[in-house]
């Protein structure tokens, strides 16, 4: 209900006009809508990963500034809402975007960074995941002076790499050919920026992780190749990732989509993962 607007029902309770009622009634429907509650508040509430180096860390990022781009495109303010990712992306939609949190935050207009996933799209029935913003893949980094060549796993021999242990590349190095580089991982990094940048200062001779964080660290220095992981389990096209509002907020959904759109045809979006060394795929 919106702050000095009649509704339906004050206009049975104090006008008594049927006919006033429905000229009122029709401006106060066409309020509800998801993108006119965004543009009645004046600020699109924007929902989006804590520590996810380089899309968010501390206020800063591609994700930030994708998120500063929709909110101008919608000619509204920018509200962030940063929060910590939950167990499972089915929590995380829960949370964020058709429920809210049990703690007291959310739901936000819109999530950033959802996998644009059809069976996770089909399992979410409360929610429309839309508007593809950027593939990413598993990558493996070495450096060339201790691994010039890396067609296949074996090739690491006994080196040590470097790997985030909770993360898809953590999880697809630990057990690969059966297991058999265990032994010579360090899995105690946090993400996979930090386990380039233990690369980047000679620790290990390879890292593993996404490309979006091995490249912010590592892209552009000729001392370092970065290919895909050869693993047959890895995701070969990578996945995109793109947003997620409520089912019933097509309107929203259809203004930010076109915003997304025009972002890509613009050159916006790459300048944005370029600032943040990071090559853009479109998904």
């Amino acid at each position: 209900m919106f702050s000095g607007t009649l509704t339906r029902r004050d206009c049975l309770r104090w006008i008594g006009a049927i006919g006033a009622c429905a000229a009122v009634a029709r401006p106060v429907a066409a309020a509800t809508g998801a993108l006119g509650r965004v543009t009645d508040r004046g600020s699109l509430t924007v929902g989006i990963y804590n520590d996810m180096p380089p899309f968010h860390a501390k206020g800063a990022g591609i994700d930030v500034e994708l998120a500063r781009a929709l909110a101008d495109a919608l000619g509204v303010k920018l509200a962030l809402l940063p929060f910590n990712a939950d167990d499972n992306m089915g929590d995380d939609l829960r949370n964020m975007v058709w429920r809210g949190h049990y703690l007291g935050y959310g739901p936000a207009d819109v999530l950033l960074h959802v996998p644009v996933d059809r069976p996770l799209m089909d399992g979410s029935p409360q929610v429309s995941i839309f508007a593809p913003y950027y593939r990413d893949r598993v990558v493996i980094a070495r450096r060339l002076d201790r691994l010039p060549h890396l067609e296949t796993l074996a090739q690491l021999g006994d080196r040590p790499v470097a790997v985030a242990g909770v993360s898809l590349a953590g999880w697809l190095m630990l057990g690969a050919d059966g297991g058999a580089y265990r032994q010579q991982l360090t899995a105690h990094w946090k993400d996979g920026v930090e386990a380039a940048q233990a690369l980047q200062r000679g620790e290990v001779a390879a890292a593993a992780g996404l490309a979006s964080e091995i490249e912010t660290v590592l892209r552009g220095d000729a001392g370092f190749a970065i290919t895909p992981l050869p693993s047959p389990r890895a995701p070969r096209d990578g996945w995109a990732v793109g947003l997620a509002v409520k089912r019933d907020s097509a309107d929203l959904a259809e203004r930010l989509a076109k915003a997304v759109e025009e972002l890509a045809t613009s050159g916006r979006l790459k300048r944005m993962f370029e600032r943040a060394n990071v090559e853009w795929r479109a998904a």
